[in-house]
């Protein structure tokens, strides 16, 4: 079978229509969890709490199992709050991550994602070492239908940009501002400085209300160990995760809420530009059980 039709959902179909509960169960569970990107430590304490569960309850239908199963995702999933905070106006949100997991893309598809609930947005190209992730920007704030603050010239200081995208959306009414930032510098010290400064310039006029990590899901936990610079340094206060097939990799949402203490606030499971939903527990956990 093909990698990409496999799910969660459908492994544990055919466990869950069996007559009972047997070693085989626990064996295709935890099977099923790991190929679910789940991790081995994860995996191994979810198994030992549904089998303190089954036991307690003294219950031999895979149907219970099942639904114990999703109860226990949801409350591992709801831990942290995938609320995202944009009462501010203007709402100023920072996007870091490294170069090569969706950065602008995910700007693109959430300055959509915001227009959907009537918001004005208007972007900032604050990447500016990069002439590509400018006009890469400009072509999705179109799809989006935003405005775009553009560098004035090449090289321009990347807080200018972003100072001048806020100022913009001051003078506007602008609803939402969101700034797009490097990827990468030549020292990682170098990058955090630079987001310092950003930060620092952009608090001059308006408080910054979401600091956005973007994470690439397919890499799992190599992603993860690139990102933990802006983790430590960039004050992020929520994960976007990128090319995620909830259906087969969703466990990476709760191995790097647990990993990095930080809640995923918007999910990418497609390359369109209304492929970006918020995150909410309780749907997500129903979609990997089923």
């Amino acid at each position: 079978m093909a990698e990409k039709s496999w799910s969660l959902a459908g492994a544990l179909r055919g466990m869950f229509t069996r007559e009972t509960i047997t070693e085989d169960t626990w064996d295709d569970l935890e099977e099923a969890l790991i190929t679910a990107d789940f991790g081995p430590d994860l995996t191994e304490r979810i198994t030992d709490d549904l089998r303190a569960k089954v036991t307690r309850y003294g219950t031999t239908d895979p149907q219970d199992l099942r639904r114990m199963l999703r109860e226990t995702l949801e409350e591992k999933l709801s831990l942290l709050d995938p609320t995202l905070n944009l009462q501010e106006r203007p709402a100023v949100i920072l996007v870091v991550g490294v170069n090569g997991v969706g950065k602008t893309t995910t700007i693109g598809k959430f300055a959509r994602f915001l227009r959907n609930y009537d918001r004005s947005v208007v972007v900032g190209a604050a990447d500016t070492f990069r002439a590509a992730a400018v006009e890469q920007l400009a072509t999705w704030a179109q799809r989006a239908d935003v405005e775009i603050v553009r560098p004035q010239h090449e090289g321009q200081d990347p807080a200018s940009v972003a100072f001048q995208t806020v100022e913009q959306a001051k003078q506007n009414g602008t609803e939402m501002v969101i700034i797009d930032t490097a990827g990468r510098l030549q020292t990682k010290g170098g990058l955090m400085d630079e987001l310092t400064k950003i930060r620092r310039v952009i608090e001059k006029q308006a408080p910054v209300s979401e600091v956005l990590l973007v994470l690439d899901a397919t890499t799992g936990q190599n992603g993860l160990a690139q990102a933990e610079a802006f983790i430590q340094h960039a004050g992020v206060t929520g994960l976007v995760l990128t090319k995620l097939d909830g259906s087969a990799k969703g466990g990476f949402i709760l191995t790097v809420q647990e990993k990095t203490g930080i809640p995923v606030k918007l999910v990418g499971q497609g390359e369109g530009i209304g492929d970006l939903t918020g995150f909410t527990p309780h749907v997500f956990a129903q979609q990997l059980v089923g």
